[in-house]
């Protein structure tokens, strides 16, 4: 058998291996430890100087993420608070800081987030080392932000659940309807589950925890659906592809401008209605072309789950009216599994998941004035990093289809 430190297991060796066999090299784990302490305290010093660009990244869980955690703990969910889009799950997330009352908000906040991203290296580290090293070195690429998000606790989520599908997919049935409550997107894990019994087993208890979580949720907090009123009125955000699409329209004389509103800097002006509902229609076609692949597809491999969900993501990500750089936090987790496993075709596009990193953190927070005012660099960047998640989707969906469908 080739050592684990020169060379990844095989899916099948690693499925017949305890957990401490496949991580047993002490060098290796080492390295591994080591690397995510010194990136994790350096995106902890970014986050308390807070002095990258003009964004002030830790602002959001000082005042938004606090102000909703005010809200909650008195029952209530943010009624008329248009920054608030969110499931109602979320509210276990943004309530969590309440476990560690020693800290103040902010404190604990970071403390459960560093937590969660500990957890998603350990489950990767056992699944299969390369896909630990991608998540370990590929999230300080985005610098603070990840830390002053909610992200990484919906992608552990996302990360248990696909990896429990194949031995527990009861379990990661009941993950995926978990996290589905907190962030939607969690729920395409279960896509690519093979036909049969595991199927039927993850996809009713996905449903089953998602209805006890939002019963919970219904009986304990008033107003827990509030966040549908204000998903529909959101606009283009300038980091979308339709909104990179609108900058370059402004170089040749659209006459259109970009405004705060709904908690982010969104276009307005002539045809943003026609962007935006063009990019709900390419959401709709994204979801026509998965459940045209769910049927056609006849052929099953261990990675099959890892891939249909990075690709379904991919898919998501890239016709979104958003696209926020905290998403690269989503797809660098599902790359990571991808490579837990030697049987996955989205090796190339797991890897595609770093420069389009490395370009989010460049547009946000480090020139986000430039993004903001649509200058040339801005411009630039957008084009690089939305045209290269397009190609990502679009290469992902194709080995997706090539592996699968007869």
């Amino acid at each position: 058998m080739t050592p684990q430190g020169i060379a990844p297991l095989p899916a099948a060796h690693q499925l017949s291996l305890t957990p401490g066999e496949r991580t047993r090299h002490p060098r290796h784990a080492l390295a591994l430890a080591a690397a995510w302490t010194a990136t994790r305290v350096g995106m902890l010093v970014l986050l308390l100087v807070d002095r990258i660009g003009d964004s002030g990244v830790a602002g959001e869980v000082h005042t938004l993420y606090r102000g909703w955690y005010d809200q909650l703990v008195q029952g209530a969910f943010p009624a008329g608070d248009v920054t608030w889009q969110y499931p109602p799950g979320a509210a276990v997330v943004f309530l969590s800081p309440a476990a560690l009352p020693w800290f103040t908000y902010f404190q604990a906040f970071v403390a459960v987030i560093l937590l969660a991203d500990a957890v998603v290296t350990i489950a990767l580290a056992r699944a299969g080392i390369q896909g630990a090293w991608l998540w370990v070195c590929g999230v300080p690429l985005l610098l603070n932000v990840p830390l002053a998000r909610y992200d990484i606790p919906v992608t552990a989520i996302a990360v248990l659940a696909l990896l429990s599908l194949r031995g527990r997919p009861h379990l990661g049935g009941v993950l995926a309807g978990i996290g589905a409550m907190i962030k939607v997107w969690p729920l395409l894990t279960v896509l690519g589950t093979p036909p049969g019994r595991t199927t039927r087993a993850v996809w009713s208890s996905a449903l089953t925890s998602a209805a006890v979580l939002l019963g919970v949720l219904l009986i304990g907090f008033s107003d827990p659906l509030d966040f549908l009123r204000h998903q529909g009125a959101r606009g283009v955000q300038i980091e979308s592809l339709g909104g990179t699409a609108l900058h370059l329209a402004g170089k040749l004389g659209w006459s259109g401008e970009v405004a705060y509103q709904y908690g982010a800097f969104e276009f307005t002006g002539p045809y943003v209605s026609s962007v935006a509902r063009l990019s709900l229609a390419l959401s709709l076609a994204a979801l026509s072309w998965l459940v045209i692949w769910r049927i056609r597809a006849r052929r099953w491999n261990p990675a099959t789950p890892y891939d249909a969900a990075f690709a379904a993501v991919l898919l998501f990500t890239v016709t979104s009216r958003v696209i926020s750089p905290q998403y690269l936090v989503w797809l660098l987790g599902l790359a990571a599994v991808c490579l837990t496993s030697r049987h996955t075709t989205q090796r190339l596009v797991a890897l595609l998941m770093v420069p389009a990193a490395a370009l989010s953190a460049l547009a946000f927070p480090m020139l986000y004035g430039e993004v903001i005012d649509g200058t040339v660099i801005g411009c630039v960047l957008m084009v690089l990093r939305n045209g290269l998640l397009l190609l990502a989707a679009l290469l992902a969906c194709r080995r997706l289809w090539l592996s699968t469908v007869p």
